[in-house]
């Protein structure tokens, strides 16, 4: 599996929230339930990246493609991610955009038998080409996206993220009430895919060492 996160790193993101997102993801990624879910399959890897997104052209890799196949890995994935920093602070949310750079990314991924985009937010698409045009574009056809939603009650985010974000068999929305509630919802999110996937996997005769 090639599972993709995506973060909003917008002008609505202050540094507070940016700080909570990031911890919140790498402590996410380091519970015992999402390892377990992760190594649930032996000889079955999970490949992950991540990348921050604002602007049109305001992206930005945290974490390049890494196989996850031991608890260390996973550790050590979490580890980098806590300590990576913010390169943008003053852009908009360009959500087509972010779709459009994670198909240059995936291009990049070890094979894989599924791929899988995550998107978290705070804001619907406010700069650029909406969700549906990225998809009409871009390489994107066997991907899964998923979406976690940051506050954003009052404007009906989730609701937005389910009619305009999500795609593919199985695609959801987590939500977050607000950013001190993202490493909650995030593990919940990464227990969700991976392990959903891993019980619907099996290993293919002759693959390669991919997720």
């Amino acid at each position: 599996m090639a599972l993709l996160l995506a973060l909003d790193v917008s002008s609505s993101v202050d540094a507070e929230e940016d700080a909570l997102q990031r911890r919140g993801l790498a402590r996410a990624l380091s519970s015992q339930d999402v390892q377990a879910a992760i190594l649930s399959v032996p000889g079955q890897s999970v490949a992950l990246a991540v990348y921050e997104w604002s602007g049109r052209y305001q992206q930005f890799v945290t974490l390049d493609w890494r196989l996850l196949s031991t608890s260390s890995d996973i550790l050590t994935a979490a580890a980098d991610i806590s300590g990576s920093r913010r390169p943008h602070r003053e852009y908009p949310t360009a959500i087509g955009y972010a779709i459009g750079y994670a198909a240059a990314l995936f291009a990049k991924a070890p094979p894989c038998q599924a791929r899988t985009l995550d998107v978290s937010g705070d804001g619907k698409n406010n700069e650029g080409f909406p969700p549906r045009l990225a998809y009409a574009n871009f390489p994107l056809e066997d991907v899964t996206v998923n979406g976690l939603t940051i506050g954003g009650q009052s404007d009906d985010l989730a609701g937005y993220y389910l009619r305009e974000l999500i795609r593919g068999p199985g695609a959801f929305v987590e939500e977050a009430s607000d950013f001190a509630d993202f490493e909650r919802a995030m593990q919940r999110k990464l227990v969700r895919e991976t392990r959903a996937l891993a019980i619907g996997m099996a290993p293919l005769a002759g693959a390669g060492s991919g997720g």
